[in-house]
């Protein structure tokens, strides 16, 4: 199912739901005089509203600054790897052939099969490690023999081991980063906030109910936008390919 119908089923669903329970109400002969509404229960609403708006702004944040950072991990390993292919210049033309030829097997596995596979399993492979782990040691394995080797040498085993850790955070970001109690938080907080609005007493006037529908479509489309930021890798505002696709023009890679 596309997210796109999953968000309009989830706003009308909670929209329903709070016109159900107010039209219900009225017609089940449920009598209130909202004139009567003691001044304590506005005051926790209001209080319980802000309470719930700050925990959603910290929300929102958190799975923003998580988004943020998988994107720049990914490209520092994009941008490592592009490095290491330029660097490789100086070496003899059998020994540059075989670095860039590894780097460029690395790149094309990790857009066009590793990529789909970590937004399903929310991991990394092990046919992906093996791959950057095979540049690592062709690099490392041999001695530098001229010095313009030994110049690039630190360099590229810098960048490769940089490539390396982007990959392993890359690893740790895959997959949904909030934790479960979070998210019962989350819910039961939009449950309590959206219930305080019957504490009110409101009425089935149209202005009423259109407020009502608002609130409840405000809060189901933000609790739709932190699940939707929740998995850097997997979702429709979610990290792309696009660093290698922009270092790497040359290689078939998917978009």
């Amino acid at each position: 199912m596309s997210e796109w119908v999953m968000l309009i089923i989830a706003l009308l669903a909670a929209c329903a739901v709070v016109l159900a329970v107010v039209v219900l109400r009225r017609r089940a002969g449920v009598e209130e005089n909202v004139d009567e509404t003691p001044d304590v229960i506005e005051y926790i609403t209001m209080m319980i509203g802000v309470v719930y708006a700050i925990v959603l702004g910290l929300a929102i944040a958190g799975v923003w600054e998580a988004r943020g950072a998988a994107q720049d991990d990914l490209f520092r390993e994009a941008q490592s790897l592009r490095e290491v292919s330029d660097r490789a210049v100086v070496y003899p033309a059998e020994f540059r052939d075989q670095v860039r030829a590894d780097v460029d097997a690395y790149v094309t596995y990790v857009v066009n099969v590793e990529w789909d596979y970590m937004g399903k399993h929310g991991e990394i492979t092990d046919k992906g490690t093996e791959l950057l782990d095979k540049i690592q040691n062709e690099v490392v394995s041999r001695p530098p023999a001229s010095d313009l080797e030994s110049q690039a040498y630190q360099p590229m085993t810098d960048l490769i081991s940089q490539a390396s850790d982007a990959r392993n955070q890359r690893g740790q970001n895959a997959g949904p980063t909030m934790p479960g109690v979070v998210w019962f938080g989350l819910i039961g907080g939009a449950v309590v906030t959206l219930g305080m609005l019957f504490a009110l007493q409101i009425r089935c006037t149209p202005r009423e109910l259109i407020l009502a529908a608002c609130f409840s479509l405000l809060i189901a489309f933000l609790l739709f936008m932190i699940w939707d930021f929740d998995d850097p890798f997997a979702r429709s505002v979610s990290v792309t390919t696009q660093p290698f696709t922009d270092l790497f023009p040359s290689l078939n890679l998917k978009s």
